[in-house]
């Protein structure tokens, strides 16, 4: 509870049962409940968030990332969040930085704040991010801020925090069910004007940790142009 609001962590979870613990631990005690969402996981993720005392919600099949987003937030939403903190289950986000997100959020200074990686290429690549992420990283992240008229640091963070009112006004549902999700869901952001803020989170790459292969990673980028071109020439369309 942080200022008499209530505050879920989600964790759109796949094949994450070897970070999942690690992740859990960390977070900070203001947090009231934690959703984990997995994703038809092939290991046992869903048997050791049970154990961890999580809620969990298990998908039939595999429906892939956008639309394991989708559950965490009609679920946080159910369960009567006032704050939602989105947070790969993977250990590549440090939990502990939810506690200035949800503080950012709570004390009105802004309705959805990031969890920003980028602040210098040698930082970037000490913390392990490939070489080629990390160009693609600014390259889209540029183009995206030029699209919007924004100036963030970065676009594609799994670090992510919303007032509830935020997710009641976005249609998020129509959304993607990839990778892609979390650019629609910041342009909406962006076309609607709410308060955006960042922190600054380390960069951290490990062999545990969940990471698009290069062919992925292009096709999520192309994906990305698209929808940056696609508010360009019809913004009102992410107003809706």
């Amino acid at each position: 509870m942080y200022q008499g609001q209530k505050i879920i962590v989600v964790l759109p979870a796949y094949n994450a049962v070897q970070t999942l613990e690690r992740t859990v631990k960390d977070l900070p005690d203001l947090v009231d409940e934690i959703i984990l969402v997995d994703d038809a996981s092939g290991d046992a993720t869903a048997e050791r968030a049970k154990e961890l005392g999580l809620f969990v919600f298990v998908h039939d099949k595999n429906a892939g990332y956008g639309a394991n987003q989708k559950t965490c937030y009609r679920l946080a939403l159910e369960h009567g969040a006032d704050i939602v903190v989105m947070i790969h289950p993977d250990y590549q986000y440090d939990p502990k930085l939810v506690k200035y997100l949800v503080s950012f959020i709570g004390d009105d200074y802004f309705e959805v704040m990031l969890g920003t990686r980028i602040r210098s290429r040698r930082e970037a690549l000490a913390g392990g991010m490939p070489l080629y992420k990390y160009l693609a990283n600014r390259a889209l992240t540029i183009l995206e801020n030029l699209v919007s008229g924004y100036n963030l640091s970065e676009w594609h963070t799994g670090l992510r925090a919303y007032k509830r009112q935020v997710l009641l006004e976005i249609n998020w549902q129509r959304n993607s069910d990839n990778f892609v999700f979390d650019s629609e869901m910041l342009f909406q952001i962006v076309a609607k004007k709410y308060r955006l803020g960042e922190v600054p989170a380390p960069v951290r790459y490990f062999p545990e940790a969940s990471s698009l292969n290069f062919w992925r990673s292009l096709r999520y980028g192309l994906s990305t142009v698209r929808v940056a071109i696609r508010y360009l020439f019809n913004p009102g369309h992410f107003r809706r």
